[in-house]
């Protein structure tokens, strides 16, 4: 079943060819939105009769501005109506978000060093270098220190040693 590739030249003819009926088609609709207008138009405002007095020219600008006002009412309520519903649209568009709640994402373990961590917490700014190691070794190094008194001589160490040796055998 070998598909053949439709020619560049076919495509584009075809291409012209749909957009000159949607035009049509636009060009159409147009045409019959202005005859809906008209009949409407008609149907509902018959043209008013100039022939006459003033007083009846009055007694039709009175009619015609009552139902201004009328359509004018009209167009507030469907106005609020429309804000009204949007609001609630609204309303219950933040309602689902929080019903169906933000998904987190699963979190990842992650080996840091303790620089990166205190990096990651105090921001980029801080530079905290911290070595764990060398802080531990200098602890050590510390304890082990001893004054220099107390070393002194380690043969008087050893004579000492010896002497308390001797006191508990002779005993």
């Amino acid at each position: 079943m070998s598909e053949k590739k439709m020619t560049s030249s076919r495509r584009h003819h075809l291409k012209s060819l749909m957009l000159s009926i949607a035009a049509n088609w636009l060009a159409n609709e147009k045409t019959e939105l202005v005859k809906i207008k008209e009949a409407y138009m008609e149907e509902n405002c018959p043209r008013p009769s100039l022939s006459g007095d003033q007083a009846s020219l009055m007694e039709t600008c009175k009619k015609l501005h009552a139902l201004i006002d009328k359509i004018d009412e009209e167009r507030y309520d469907a106005e609020a109506k429309v804000v009204k519903t949007d609001k609630e649209i609204d309303d219950l568009k933040i309602k689902v978000v929080d019903l169906a709640g933000v998904k987190k994402p699963a979190l990842k373990k992650v080996r840091m060093s303790a620089d990166a961590m205190l990096k990651a917490l105090l921001g980029s700014k801080h530079t905290v270098n911290m070595d764990l190691r060398a802080n531990l070794k200098q602890v050590k190094k510390e304890v082990k220190e001893e004054p220099a008194e107390a070393v002194g001589d380690w043969r008087k160490n050893i004579e000492d040693k010896a002497d308390r040796k001797k006191m508990f055998e002779t005993s």
